[in-house]
């Protein structure tokens, strides 16, 4: 399923939708409502259906089974307003997990040239977090160097402590897409929050899709373009540490629960890789787009 959060009609009330695909004109089902029109219950919000766990997974299933266009619970994507999914309970970030840009990083971050041997942890407040078409806000009081990274996001499912890499995968619920906006110039004595951590440096979405749905999630194609340019291009089995690895390391100290999400690590292309460095300015438009997931676009604007 392509699980999303939409608003309509002019109400800024969130609901719980799933996207029913192109095959029938890229509509979209209100799950709520589909479930008072059968006589059973589904929770209001995405978070809510991550935790209700499989058996909620199942009735969303069979309820989108007898869903289709003309049904009144059911109408085209294009008359909504997408949301972010869902708020994470916490954002756990991967720091130089593509070698290629743990090379440009020491390049032009001044970060360590070896190869990290476990995993680079930071953390993203879910006041981060902004949805699609939502604006990623830039105040150049704060910072000159605002920067992209194309991320594929992983949603927990069920709580994970202590997990070993050989059970790490039951713990997830799905897949999303997550741009890790960085303020370059706001990192202070090697520590990342107020940099990666600003409000709306977290672009999240546009859905999540449920793991059964992607059989390889190391075998994505990820990209980013600013403006319409190409400034990423990779694939997901690129990473240095992979999902199951990176389950058990945060794990093994840190509960992950239902709805945190752990943004997986940017391949290289970023704007302070560039030759000359290029960074975000208010008016660009920045879309990030991952295999079996779809495209986050979000404008930038001047924040002052």
């Amino acid at each position: 399923m392509h699980l999303l959060t939409y608003c309509a009609d002019g109400d800024e009330s969130p609901r719980l939708g799933a996207r029913l695909g192109a095959r029938l004109g890229d509509q979209v089902a209100d799950l709520t409502a589909l479930a008072t029109a059968a006589g059973t219950r589904l929770p209001d919000d995405l978070l809510g259906l991550v935790r209700a766990g499989e058996a909620a997974l199942t009735t969303a299933r069979t309820l989108l089974a007898h869903a289709g266009p003309g049904h009144p619970a059911v109408r085209p994507l294009a008359e909504v307003s997408l949301r972010a999914p869902l708020r994470p309970g916490k954002i756990v970030g991967v720091g130089l997990n593509y070698v290629e840009h743990v090379a440009e990083s020491h390049r032009t971050l001044d970060t360590e040239r070896e190869l990290p041997d476990r995993p680079v942890l930071f953390s993203k407040p879910a006041t981060a977090v902004t949805g699609p078409g939502q604006p990623i806000r830039h105040n150049a009081d704060l910072t000159k160097q605002l920067d992209w990274e194309c991320e594929l996001a992983v949603v927990i499912g069920e709580p994970a402590f202590r997990v070993a890499e050989r059970d790490a995968w039951r713990h997830v619920f799905g897949y999303s897409i997550v741009n890790d906006v960085s303020a370059r110039d706001q990192r202070r004595s090697g520590q990342w929050f107020f940099s990666k951590g600003q409000d709306s440096y977290a672009p999240f979405g546009p859905v999540v899709v449920t793991a059964d749905e992607i059989p390889d999630p190391q075998d994505l194609d990820l990209s980013l373009r600013v403006n319409g340019e190409l400034r990423q291009d990779s694939n997901t089995r690129h990473m240095l540490f992979g999902i199951a690895r990176l389950i058990a390391d945060i794990s093994s100290g840190v509960t992950l629960e239902p709805g945190d999400v752990i943004a997986t690590g940017s391949p290289s292309g970023v704007g302070a890789g560039l030759v000359p460095p290029q960074f975000l300015q208010p008016g660009d438009l920045v879309e990030a787009t991952i295999e079996r997931i779809g495209t986050l676009a979000n404008p930038v604007v001047d924040a002052r």
